[in-house]
Order: C-alpha cells, then sequence, then structure tokens
C-alpha cells in the first residue's frame, strides 16, 4: 500500500520561508519521477516542481516559472522523503500542497497531474 505523506504547511508571512515534506512509505521514490504540485479553490491543479533520478549522482529537476529562484526541490533517499523548500513566499503561493509520484524514472510532461499514480492528503500554505 502506497501512502504519501506531507507535512509542513503553515501560516506565513510574505517574504518568508517554509519547507514542506512528503514522507513515502509503500513505494521507492528514489527511482521514480515525483512532484509537488499545488491547488487553489476553484483553479486547477498545478505543477510546481519535479524531481527525478538523473544521470550520474545527480538528479533532474524542473520547476514552474513561476517559483523559479524561489522554490527548490530535493529528497532524502536514505529517509524516502521528498522536500519542497520555499523562500520569498507571496500571497500568490498560498494554495494547498500536494506530493504526487509516478511509477516511471523519467519526468517528461511532470506538470500534468494525470501522469501521476500516487497522491498525498495536501498540506495548506497560506501566505499573508
Amino acid at each position: 500500500h502506497v501512502q504519501l505523506v506531507e507535512s509542513g504547511g503553515g501560516s506565513v508571512q510574505a517574504g518568508g520561508s517554509q519547507r514542506l515534506s512528503c514522507a513515502a512509505s509503500g513505494y521507492d521514490g528514489t527511482m521514480y519521477c515525483v512532484a509537488w504540485f499545488r491547488q487553489v479553490p476553484g483553479k486547477q491543479r498545478e505543477g510546481v516542481a519535479s524531481i527525478a533520478p538523473g544521470r550520474g549522482s545527480a538528479d533532474w529537476t524542473d520547476s514552474d516559472d513561476s517559483v523559479k529562484g524561489r522554490f527548490t526541490i530535493s529528497r532524502d533517499n536514505a529517509k524516502n522523503s521528498m522536500f519542497l523548500q520555499m523562500n520569498s513566499l507571496k500571497p500568490e503561493d498560498t494554495a494547498t500542497y500536494y506530493c504526487a509520484a509516478q511509477t516511471v524514472n523519467s519526468c517528461g510532461l511532470w506538470y500534468l497531474p494525470s501522469r501521476y499514480h500516487y497522491w498525498g492528503q495536501g498540506t495548506q500554505v497560506t501566505v499573508s
């Protein structure tokens, strides 16, 4: 049984930082493409950042233009966990953030929610 559990959400002032975590069980997140999405009520879920095994020791990563230079995705293979470090937060970053996982090791079209097989329950981030 695959389970993804997010944590680290909460309220933060604009310009501040927050770090989200996603712990995986029943799933080897080191092998496959995993990503962070976010959603606000009435809008579609949007891709924030993704990470996949890269050639050699470096992972492949990508992120949406709206968060480039502010958000960083990473993972801890030993803990089977994924993280999203969010800096210089803006009110428009307010959303429910979800971690998601595929069962392939590349992240083609990573920003499409339909590519992902497993989802966490979400954690709310509010920036004011």
